[in-house]
C-alpha cells in the first residue's frame, strides 16, 4: 500500500472560484477492468469530473486481496503523476474528487474512505450527504470502531465493515448498511471481490454506468457521463434509486435493495453543477440550458442591446435568452481558467479592484451599452455586485441581471454546501431588495414552473428544496438548526 501523503501546511481549501454559488457536489468514478491500467483510466476519469471538487483526490485500487491507496489535497493534476499510478496496480480501481460538505478541509478527509473487514479491506468514493450521520457514528462508536475522519463516507464503509465482520458477505452486508443510511449518496465501492455502484432510494446525486469494449465487458462508473466519454467508454444507463449494481468477473448484476425507491434527482444538476456536455435522459445539459435560457427571456426580457453570460456556467443559458429575445449575444466577461489554489495573498489594492482575478470585463464590448447579463444563481450577493460594478466601471449604461433558476431559499442537506440560511440573500430580502443590494437595473428569477417543465420530464422526479424548503428526505431538527437560522419559511 502506498502511503497517505500530505502537504507540510495545513491546507484551507481550494479558492472560490465563484462564492456567490453553491459549492460543488463531489465526483466518484469506479472501474472493473482485467488487463487494463485502473489507475489510470480511474485518473483521467476524475480529471473529467474536476469540476465537481477541487479540494483532494484520491484512487484506490485491488490487486487480487491487496489494496493501494494514495490521496492527497489539490486538484487531480497536483495529486497523481505517472510515478504514483505505476504504484497503483489491480483489475479494479475507486477513485473520488472531493468538496467537504462534511468533515474539515485535511488530507485525512480525502476519500476513498477505507475499512478492514474479515474478507478484505472496502474502500467506499462517496457523493452526497447523511442526515443520520450523527446517530449512525454513535452506533459505530458503539460496535466499538475507531474513526480516522470526521465524514459519513467512513461511517459507510465501517456500517458495511461492521456487518461483514457479522458473518454476511459483500452484498448483503452492504444492504444492511445502506438500509442505516438516511440521506443522499451516490457510492463506488471497491472489494478484492468486486466493484458496487449504489444510489440511494432518491436518487439525489448521478451516478451512470458505461461499458469498455466486449472481449471481455468491462465495466465503468461515473458521476457523469463526460467521466465516460474522456476514456472511451460508452454510456450504458444510469444507475438506478435504490438498486445496487454489482459488477464481478462473472459480469453485472442489479439489485434494487429499496422497497420505495422515488427519483428526486437534484435540479441544480441540471441547472449548474454537471457538465454542459454530460448527458441526463437522452440529452446534453447544454440543451436544457439553453431551453431555460430561452424560457426565461419568455419571462422576462427587457429593451438592452447586448446579452452577455457570466463565465462558465451562465453562458448557455445566456445564449438560449439570446435566442428567444433576438437580442445579441456577445462575450462581455474573459475568465482566468488557471485561478485555483494559492496561498499569497493579493495587494489591498487588488482586492478592492474586486472581481478581476477571476473575471475580467471587455471595455470595448460594454461602453456605452444596455447590457442582460445572465448567471445561473445568486446566493450570497457578494459576487454578482462586484461583477455589476466592474461592468458600470467598463462603460455599460444600464446592467440588467436575469438568473435561470428561481431565488435560493433554503439550505442543502444533501452533499451541496451551502450557507446558513439567514445569508442566503433570497431567503431575508425581496427581489427589489436584492436589485437594489446588487446595483442593476431590473432583476428577474426564473419561474419554478418554468425551471422544471423545461427539463421535459416529471416534474416531481426532481428535489428542488433549495427553492422550495420541500425536502425529500426528512431532515432531523438538530441538523435543521445547524442551517435553518430563519423563524419562518420562506415561500418561493
Amino acid at each position: 500500500m502506498i502511503p497517505n501523503k500530505s502537504r507540510a501546511i495545513d491546507d484551507p481549501g481550494p479558492a472560490e472560484l465563484h462564492p456567490d454559488k453553491p459549492e460543488e457536489a463531489c465526483g466518484v468514478f469506479g472501474v472493473y477492468a482485467p488487463a487494463e491500467d485502473v489507475a489510470k483510466l480511474t485518473y483521467f476519469g476524475l480529471y473529467a469530473l474536476q469540476h465537481r471538487g477541487q479540494e483532494s483526490a484520491g484512487i484506490a485500487t485491488f490487486e487480487g486481496d491487496r489494496l493501494h491507496l494514495y490521496k492527497n489535497m489539490g486538484l487531480v493534476s497536483q495529486v497523481f503523476n505517472e510515478s504514483i499510478l505505476q504504484q497503483l496496480p489491480g483489475d479494479l480501481a475507486v477513485g473520488h474528487t472531493r468538496y467537504s460538505t462534511t468533515g474539515s478541509s485535511r488530507v485525512v478527509n480525502a476519500q476513498p474512505a477505507v475499512a478492514e473487514t474479515r474478507l478484505g479491506a472496502v474502500a467506499v468514493a462517496h457523493n452526497g450527504n447523511l442526515v443520520n450521520a450523527a446517530e449512525l457514528r454513535e452506533e459505530m462508536t458503539r460496535r466499538q470502531f475507531d474513526f480516522v475522519s470526521t465524514t459519513d463516507t467512513e461511517l459507510i464503509a465501517l456500517a458495511i465493515a461492521s456487518e461483514v465482520n457479522r458473518g454476511k458477505d459483500w452484498l448483503e452486508a452492504s444492504i444492511t448498511a445502506f438500509e442505516m443510511c438516511d440521506g443522499a449518496y451516490s457510492l463506488a465501492i471497491g472489494t478484492p471481490a468486486g466493484l458496487m455502484g449504489v444510489r440511494d432510494p432518491h436518487g439525489i446525486r448521478p451516478l451512470v454506468i458505461g461499458t469498455l469494449g466486449t472481449t471481455p465487458q468491462r465495466y465503468v462508473l461515473a458521476s457523469e457521463t463526460c467521466g465516460l466519454d474522456i476514456i472511451g467508454a460508452e454510456y450504458l444507463r444510469d444507475v438506478e434509486p435504490g438498486e445496487l449494481v454489482w459488477i464481478t468477473d462473472e459480469g453485472m448484476a442489479s439489485f434494487h435493495w429499496s422497497q420505495k425507491p422515488t427519483r428526486k434527482l437534484c435540479v441544480f444538476e441540471m441547472i449548474y453543477f454537471s457538465r454542459p456536455d454530460s448527458v441526463v435522459e437522452g440529452e446534453t445539459l447544454y440543451s436544457y440550458r439553453l431551453r431555460i435560457g430561452r424560457v426565461l427571456a419568455k419571462e422576462s426580457c427587457v429593451d438592452a442591446d447586448i446579452v452577455i453570460g457570466v463565465p462558465d456556467s451562465g453562458i448557455p443559458a445566456a445564449i438560449g435568452f439570446s435566442q428567444g429575445s433576438g437580442i445579441p449575444y456577445a462575450e462581455g466577461l474573459i475568465k482566468n481558467r488557471y485561478v485555483g489554489r494559492t496561498f499569497i495573498q493579493p495587494t489591498q489594492n487588488m482586492r478592492e479592484s474586486g472581481i478581476r482575478m477571476k473575471l475580467n470585463p471587455l471595455k470595448d464590448v460594454l461602453d456605452g451599452k444596455r447590457v442582460i447579463m445572465v448567471d445561473d444563481s445568486i446566493v450570497r450577493g457578494t459576487t454578482s455586485r462586484k461583477i455589476v460594478k466592474a461592468l458600470r466601471d467598463a462603460g455599460a449604461t444600464e446592467v440588467h441581471m436575469r438568473i435561470s433558476s428561481p431565488p435560493v431559499t433554503h439550505p442543502c442537506f444533501y452533499g451541496i454546501d451551502t450557507d446558513n440560511q439567514d445569508q442566503l440573500i433570497a431567503a431575508t430580502k425581496s427581489v427589489e431588495e436584492i436589485q437594489a443590494q446588487i446595483g442593476v437595473d431590473s432583476l428577474a428569477y426564473l419561474s419554478w414552473e418554468g425551471m422544471l417543465n423545461a427539463t421535459k420530464e416529471d416534474p416531481n422526479s426532481f428535489c428542488s428544496a433549495c427553492f422550495t424548503g420541500d425536502y425529500p428526505i426528512d431532515v432531523p431538527e438538530t441538523v435543521k438548526r445547524s442551517k435553518l437560522m430563519l423563524e419562518q419559511p420562506i415561500e418561493v
